[in-house]
């Protein structure tokens, strides 16, 4: 009986852990030069298109990205890869960081959530 309540314990943690996958970091969007190069998936990279660089999570994960500063959020698909020497978590398109509300600024701190 111990053992099926460890076995239920070990399930219900690392499905809770899953579910709250969040990173925490500095965003910044691509400077206008990136427009219509490709992308490390092979996409042609759009401003207008809500996509995003991160440094390891998979081509089409999808992200729900909240500015901290504002609360504001956004849904982007990741298809490009961030250099692993970045000191930031992720590199928006410009139209992701204008829903986010950070243009002006440049750089802002979000979270990062997994969209299952």
């Amino acid at each position: 009986m111990k053992n099926y309540f460890w076995v239920f314990i070990g399930i219900f943690a690392s499905s809770f852990v899953y579910q709250t996958s969040i990173q925490t970091g500095k965003a910044s969007y691509y400077h206008n030069k990136f427009e219509g190069k490709r992308t490390s998936s092979g996409e042609v990279f759009r401003q207008d298109s809500l996509t995003a660089a991160h440094k390891n999570l998979p081509f089409g994960t999808l992200i729900l990205v909240k500015n901290l500063k504002n609360d504001s959020t956004v849904i982007v698909k990741i298809n490009d890869r961030l250099s692993q020497s970045s000191s930031h978590i992720i590199d928006l398109s410009l139209k992701a960081a204008q829903k986010l509300n950070f243009v002006k600024s440049g750089i802002t701190t979000v979270t990062l959530e997994k969209i299952n």
